[in-house]
């Protein structure tokens, strides 16, 4: 389970290896942006059958529609189409904006960022824990799955679980490790865990700088800010 991987290969690469063998593999958006290697990050993501949503870097990598991003997040996204060819930009633009699969019987639905706005609603902590419930009910699902904030979060409600797995490629929790999750589902039980993994930050930052990306995006991953 990973989510806003951000062209950043490294970072994807040791997830991976991490997390060994699995049956499913899910996507909770923005593939691309921020990092050196959308290309690449593409390409495993499909080369390992990931489910996977659109993410609003990926909906602006497509549309080019980068209205509401900060500056750097501009040029990334530029240097990032630069980096595409055409036809990675289509398979970007066929992403679905919501998933909804049944896995052993449990009804999984996956978002960037909310059923209310799938692509660019930031669901942070405080407001998980308020709106969990309501989103079970209302989706009749045992788990959601977003992404967007770069912040993880597990929260239990009546129903079901709710789970952020953090960010792959840009973590923004004050820990610069990649972050994502495994789940395994039996029965109707389902089992969160949270994992954090450490891979070549100064790798990343040194091929940020040589394609031309803004110096802070390549700083704010030592920080993990």
């Amino acid at each position: 389970m990973v989510s806003d991987v951000h062209s950043n290969l490294e970072a994807l690469l040791e997830v991976l290896g991490d997390a060994g063998c699995f049956d499913l593999a899910i996507c909770a958006g923005d593939i691309v942006g921020y990092g050196p290697n959308p290309s690449e990050c593409l390409r495993k993501v499909v080369e390992l059958g990931f489910h996977s949503v659109m993410g609003n870097h990926d909906y602006a990598i497509v549309t080019g529609d980068t209205s509401g991003f900060n500056p750097y997040a501009v040029e990334a996204i530029r240097i990032n189409r630069r980096l595409l060819g055409a036809d990675e930009v289509t398979r970007l633009g066929g992403l679905p904006t919501g998933l909804s699969l049944d896995l052993e019987g449990v009804r999984v639905h996956v978002y960037h960022g909310s059923p209310a706005d799938p692509i660019n609603e930031y669901v942070f902590p405080e407001e998980a824990e308020a709106v969990a419930e309501d989103y079970l009910e209302s989706l009749d699902a045992g788990l959601i799955i977003l992404g967007h904030t770069h912040i993880p979060y597990v929260v239990e409600a009546e129903g079901g679980f709710m789970i952020n797995p953090g960010s792959v490629g840009q973590p923004r929790d004050g820990d610069p490790r990649a972050s994502y999750m495994l789940v395994e589902i039996r029965g109707s039980a389902v089992g969160v865990e949270h994992r954090r993994v450490d891979y070549d930050v100064d790798a990343v930052a040194s091929k940020m700088r040589r394609v031309g990306l803004p110096e802070v995006l390549a700083a704010r991953l030592y920080g993990g800010w």
